[in-house]
Order: C-alpha cells, then structure tokens, then sequence
C-alpha cells in the first residue's frame, strides 16, 4: 500500500459558512467576533399573566403557559411565608409541585423575580401556593 498524501488539485478547499445582512445591507460571515443576530420573546399570542396581591394563603391561577418559553415568575412586597409553583394538567384538580431531579423546585420564600419553568406539554397549567404567614405579597407569573 502507497503512503502518499492526497492534495487537492487546486491547493483549495471550498468553505461552506452562515452568513446575515448587517443593517447596511453587507453580508456579516457568522463568527466569534460576529454571531448571529438573535432576540427571544414571548411569542405574539402569549397568554395573559396570573397577577395580583394576596395578604392571606391562598391557590392563585391558572396560568396556561405558551409552550416552549420561559415562565418567570415575579413575588414583591413585605411578606414572610412560602410560594411554590403547582403543575396541573386536569384543570386544577390536581396540583403538583414543581420538582427538578427529585427536588424541590420554584419554592420560595422572599422575593423574586426568575424563570422558574419551561412548559411542553399544551395541556399544563401552572397556579401559585400561596401559604402566607404575615404581610402582603404582590405576585406576577407570566412570560
């Protein structure tokens, strides 16, 4: 067997890249210095937030999310108590906590404002437990 090295004929290798327009019109090559121009947003028939003030325990919601997009979740106010994020996907029959590998997750106990979850499945609802022992709480759960 021949141990020769393969050239190409032309000492070229045809390159194949994504490129964009700049605002100017000129095509920008992707690349570390210039990565391709992207922005996430909710999407245009996002649903309605669940918001409001509780100043006693109680199941705020639903909120039925937009699939596939950051939920984020906003808790404000002079408050002591726990929020914990509920799933349901029986029309609020059911309430399950939030978990992520077996633990707890979208627990709180003192302001926030954070994505706490992204929603695949059309059919799942999310509602706040609201267990507050003393104060006033102003909650926002939306996209």
């Amino acid at each position: 067997m021949s141990n020769e090295s393969i050239h190409s004929p032309a000492r070229f290798v045809p390159l194949y890249g994504v490129g964009f327009a700049r605002s100017s019109g000129e095509v920008s090559a992707v690349s570390a210095d210039s990565p391709l121009p992207m922005t996430l947003s909710a999407p245009a028939d996002a649903p309605a937030p669940s918001e409001g003030t509780a100043s006693e325990s109680m199941v705020a919601g639903p909120f039925t999310p937009a699939t596939l997009t950051p939920i984020v979740l906003v808790l404000d106010g002079e408050w002591t108590g726990t929020v914990q994020v509920m799933r349901s996907t029986d029309g609020g029959s059911t309430l399950h906590p939030l978990t992520a590998a077996g633990g707890a997750w979208g627990r709180f106990v003192a302001n926030a404002c954070e994505p706490v979850w992204e929603e695949s499945d059309g059919s799942a609802a999310l509602y706040l437990d609201i267990a507050l022992a003393s104060g006033t709480l102003d909650y926002r759960l939306g996209h």
